[in-house]
């Protein structure tokens, strides 16, 4: 049985070219009350807060002035291209490197998953059922464009080619993490390939991201800032401040919001009256679309044509990606107290990003039954060879908690150091000391 809230089956209404892909536009809600019009310029409203006519009639505006935004897609479930004129007709290799992209970040999902449940890792949040969303909005940007993530966005490092050696050491803290150890697991972060640092506290990104897009504009960088987030997060204060900013200072940002049905433990029901997110971005005077987060082709083509926009005419974008988390929030939640096992094998089996462009890559040739299970056993092989060289390294020096904040140390840092130092060589015997680098 459907699931309640599966997004309903329609398409946008694009036209042919993928640049002309149609964005819900600010200025155009459908008006539900009968404008009067005036003859005398004098006799129009001449308030500087609103474009807007008189009317004669007491009527208040109903929540669905736009009704049921429509959901762009390009694949149906079976990966069977649905409009031609929306194949995005991409290289049998970089398609290829998108499903690769995707089964090896659900491969290391399932190991270190496992990993921490055994133990060996203090905390950890797969990506089941979102990795489309990941891989096709990664695929459509630039390679210097900055990227803001929430916490369930590591395939787009994933697509990055950022290796598995580095995700392991973030997730087991040790001496070759680049975050010293300090972060929580998966709190990726790599300067390298434009992915700021994770935070934990729910939507602190956004606003972030919107001043990282006005610098990029300021400097004419020819570059777009992403911002991924959740529909959760978007009930945080912190996403009216970064949406509103983003429009009256022009910037140059796509705001990507996964909607996958659950805040932590709080279905979509509760969390929102309104017809979604994408529903907001003309309240915000911000072009916005919706896409099936689970066709990864949609996210692909909505991405990059709003890159295309965002850059061009400096002004941001709205994509909301309709998709569903399979897998629990993270290790400190179990879903099955607030949701069906049926409902979530619905989407496991029915309709997964995975399996849809597995369907895709075989109907045309390019994939079969036998290069899956090769793929399949290499792609183990290489995340278990990191999961085990990242167990064997040594934890960060201790000394570390006290740098990279201060040019100069603080006394009271100073201070606290010495301390630390002076109970380590008081009772150091009853820590496991040897576990980190000297």
């Amino acid at each position: 049985m459907v699931p309640k809230h599966q997004a309903p089956e329609s398409t946008l209404a694009v036209l042919p070219a993928a640049s002309d892909t149609v964005f819900l536009h600010p200025q155009h809600p459908q008006r539900q009350q009968q404008q009067q019009h005036f003859s005398s310029l004098d006799d129009k409203p001449q308030f500087p807060g609103a474009s807007a006519e008189f009317i004669d009639k007491l009527e208040f505006i109903q929540p669905n002035v736009i009704s049921g935004i429509p959901i762009y897609r390009v694949m149906d479930r079976q990966g069977q291209i649905i409009n031609p004129s929306e194949d995005p007709h991409l290289p049998q290799e970089k398609v290829l490197k998108f499903y690769k992209s995707m089964t090896l970040l659900n491969t290391m999902d399932r190991i270190l998953y496992e990993s921490q449940r055994q133990g060996r890792i203090s905390f950890y949040m797969t990506n089941y059922g979102e990795e489309g969303t990941h891989v096709g909005s990664a695929a459509a940007l630039d390679n210097t464009d900055l990227v803001f993530g929430q916490y369930r966005e590591a395939g787009v490092l994933m697509y990055r080619d950022y290796p598995l050696e580095l995700f392991m050491a973030q997730c087991y803290s040790n001496v070759s993490d680049l975050g010293k150890g300090r972060q929580m697991p998966v709190h990726y972060g790599c300067r390298e390939r434009h992915f700021v640092t994770i935070s934990s506290p729910l939507a602190t990104q956004i606003p972030q991201a919107v001043g990282a897009a006005y610098a990029a504009k300021r400097a004419n960088a020819n570059r777009v800032v992403i911002c991924y987030f959740g529909e959760g997060a978007a009930s945080e204060g912190d996403a009216h401040a970064g949406f509103n900013f983003a429009a009256t200072l022009e910037c140059p940002i796509i705001f990507f919001c996964r909607n996958n049905g659950y805040a932590i433990s709080t279905p979509t029901s509760e969390q929102y009256r309104g017809d979604g997110i994408a529903a907001r971005g003309p309240g915000y005077g911000i072009l916005s679309i919706r896409v099936d987060g689970n066709d990864v082709f949609a996210v692909y083509n909505a991405t990059k044509e709003a890159r295309r926009r965002a850059v061009a005419e400096n002004q941001p974008f709205l994509i909301e990606a309709m998709t569903y988390r399979i897998g629990h929030h993270s290790t400190s939640d179990d879903s099955s107290a607030y949701r069906s096992v049926d409902e979530v094998s619905y989407w496991d089996k029915q309709d997964h990003p995975i399996s849809r462009l597995r369907h895709y890559l075989q109907s045309r040739g390019w994939w079969d039954d036998e290069q899956e299970k090769a793929w399949r056993k290499q792609s183990r092989k290489k995340v278990m060879e990191a999961f085990q060289q990242a167990e064997r390294k040594l934890k960060p020096n201790p000394n570390l908690l006290f740098s990279d904040v201060y040019q100069e140390m603080p006394a009271q840092l100073r201070k606290q150091q010495e301390s630390l130092a002076r109970h380590l060589q008081t009772y150091g015997e009853h820590y496991p000391l040897d576990h980190f680098e000297k």
